[in-house]
């Protein structure tokens, strides 16, 4: 039988990490992305690069895989939606279409009695005047953004008049809630009911972007539970195939929140790689390409920094490790303010 061959959408460190997952299980990656520089080149087997739209590039890339996979969501639905017309797409696209649009994705997440913060829909600058119960909150964009970007936070309607915000876009306001931590629970979906679930994982951001990652997460045993179950529900009303996040509020008053879903693997599991028998990355190339799935096993406690901008140049220059530790450098080609550069885990 022939080496499979899966396709990834997107170039980053996620499409790097699911790379040199598939190499260990035997099966060739080519990147489709649309940056010359993206990281992913130096660890899959083939490298395409071109716009998201271009018909011909896609059919090239469609022709050499036998299934396709995506690293980030926000991949045009219709580049999605004509690929898996060729060859099957996991997840499948519809499901980033719900994701792609805020406002679409917590309307679904209430319906599966599910709670998320308060929100409503923002189409025009006088919608917010009547809302002062909902501030202080977040104002995002309903499609598009990630890290911090196109979103604004307000405490008071006054703020606007500060901020430069173009009301052609959607957006959503959403309620801040008065926050106790933040935890993420990745999960992988095999089929109908069939799940591994890793345990939640404390999150730290500074400036919105993923600082500090860790397990166990210092929460009650009812929101351990909860959060696993409600991550599980999630996965499988969407049909969910691959690894997924769902990222989640606790409040002061432990009350759980959902905040977002990641349709793919996530920043906060890069602790799995080192701290399971079975990486978050491993986990998603089995269900995709319909592998073995194999029970998963906590090896050690553990927590991820990560590097961002410059703090990458002491760990590139001989920095000394313990034992303990483990240096992932992205390979990104430049250093940017407020990008992620690499990460370090620390098992305990």
């Amino acid at each position: 039988m022939s080496e499979k061959k899966l396709g990834i959408i997107g170039g980053g460190q996620l499409g790097s990490m699911l790379s040199q997952a598939a190499k260990k299980l035997n099966i060739k990656t080519i990147v489709y992305t649309d940056d010359k520089d993206a990281p992913a080149q130096n660890f899959c087997d083939e490298f395409i690069v071109a716009d998201y739209k271009e018909k011909n590039k896609i059919l090239e890339f469609v022709s050499k895989v036998d299934i396709i996979t995506f690293e980030f969501e926000n991949i045009p639905f219709e580049t999605l939606n004509e690929m898996s017309k060729l060859k099957k797409v996991l997840p499948k696209p519809s499901v980033n279409r719900l994701i792609q649009h805020r406002l679409a994705e917590k309307d679904f997440i209430n319906k599966l009695n599910i709670r998320t913060t308060r929100y409503v829909s923002i189409e025009k600058k006088s919608d917010l005047n009547t809302l002062e119960d909902l501030l202080p909150g977040i104002l995002k964009t309903t499609t598009m953004g990630y890290d911090g970007k196109g979103q604004y936070p307000i405490k008071k309607i006054e703020d606007l008049e500060l901020l430069n915000i173009d009301f052609s876009k959607g957006y959503i306001l959403e309620k801040l809630v008065k926050l106790k931590k933040e935890i993420s629970v990745i999960v992988t979906r095999f089929g109908i009911n069939n799940f591994e679930i890793y345990e939640p994982i404390e999150n730290t951001h500074q400036e919105q972007i993923l600082k500090h990652s860790k397990i166990p997460a210092e929460i009650s045993q009812k929101i351990l539970h909860q959060s696993k179950d409600w991550a599980m529900l999630i996965a499988e009303e969407l049909k969910y195939i691959g690894t997924l996040c769902v990222e989640f509020f606790i409040d002061r008053n432990d009350n759980l929140y959902v905040n977002e879903i990641a349709p793919r693997v996530h920043n906060s599991g890069h602790l799995t790689i080192n701290a399971y028998n079975v990486s978050q990355f491993e986990n998603h190339i089995r269900a995709v390409c319909s592998l073995d799935q194999i029970s998963l096993k906590k090896i050690s406690n553990a927590e991820m920094i990560n590097l961002i901008g410059n703090q990458i140049l002491p760990y590139r220059q001989d920095f000394k490790l313990k034992t303990n530790q483990f240096f992932f450098d992205y390979k990104k080609k430049e250093i940017k303010n407020k990008r992620k550069m690499g990460h370090v885990t620390t098992l305990i």
